[in-house]
């Protein structure tokens, strides 16, 4: 039998049925967005991820993938029963803390890698190494020659120890206790930063901690000989002295820089967790 022709009352039928599909899908364009962003987020600032050598619209790319990943579960999850009302004026700074969650993140898995940067830059300024300096292309600026091999190397640890991945399951773990724009910065997030910023800090320094002790005594050891044996010429003597003894304390405190360096990284990532938790 042959097939009827449409009539008029199947025409409106299929593009009543089209334009409830296509509204259905507009209603999930919001949302979506809101969770793209806050692994957008993370894309900016995060170890990695935030790399200036990774293209932007690589960076776009990942945001897009696993936030289109990750929505039908979140959606089901948290926002089948309460879906959120949205407009134009309540998106923009929703789409802002969304955003502000993937740096404060990415922010707090980066500071094990500066810190152990810093360190590197204060034992070649000890060193006598502060004017041999390369572009380093992971933050894209310049950085120590000592201090761009530890970073590198503490970088290599960071993903052996699978950093990356414990970024985006914080990311994802995120979800379930800071609900789509509903980050309220207070004061206990001012106190984790400053906290976190004060561990780095002793981080870089416990780093830098066995070189500089060794400076010290090799500075008191050259100013002795220079008052005992003034013939001496200790400019010429001191500094190849300094760097090498320099470059072996570094290489015999290699196993302890990773231990402490992996233990701050532990940590950091533990605090992470309990941030997302606490909220």
């Amino acid at each position: 039998m042959r097939r009827g022709k449409p009539t008029r009352e199947t025409i409106p039928d299929a593009s009543c049925l089209f334009v409830n599909q296509l509204t259905t899908i507009l209603d999930h364009v919001p949302p979506a967005l809101l969770v793209i962003f806050r692994f957008g987020g993370l894309m900016i600032y995060g170890p990695v991820f935030g790399a200036s050598v990774i293209p932007v619209r690589v960076k776009v790319f990942l945001s897009f993938i696993l936030g289109l990943a990750v929505y039908p579960v979140i959606y089901r999850l948290h926002l089948a029963g309460a879906p959120l009302e949205l407009n134009l004026w309540s998106l923009i700074p929703m789409i802002s803390m969304e955003l502000l969650i993937g740096l404060i993140l990415g922010f707090l898995a980066s500071l094990p890698l500066v810190a152990v940067q810093i360190g590197g830059l204060i034992m070649s300024q000890q060193m006598g190494l502060g004017f041999a300096r390369f572009f380093n292309p992971t933050i894209d600026d310049e950085a120590a020659v000592l201090g761009q091999i530890l970073f590198f190397a503490t970088l290599a640890g960071f993903l052996l120890i699978g950093g990356h991945e414990a970024m985006v399951l914080a990311v994802l773990h995120s979800f379930q206790h800071i609900p789509l724009g509903g980050l309220v910065p207070d004061l206990n997030l001012v106190a984790l930063l400053t906290g976190m910023l004060t561990s780095a800090f002793e981080l870089a320094l416990r780093v830098a901690a066995p070189l500089l002790a060794l400076i010290f005594l090799e500075t008191a050891a050259m100013g002795f000989i220079a008052k005992t044996v003034p013939q001496m010429n200790i400019l010429s003597l001191g500094f190849p002295v300094r760097i090498l003894a320099g470059l072996l304390i570094v290489c015999l405190g290699l196993v302890v820089i990773d231990e402490v360096v992996m233990d701050g990284i532990d940590e950091t990532l533990n605090l992470m967790f309990e941030w997302i938790e606490t909220q």
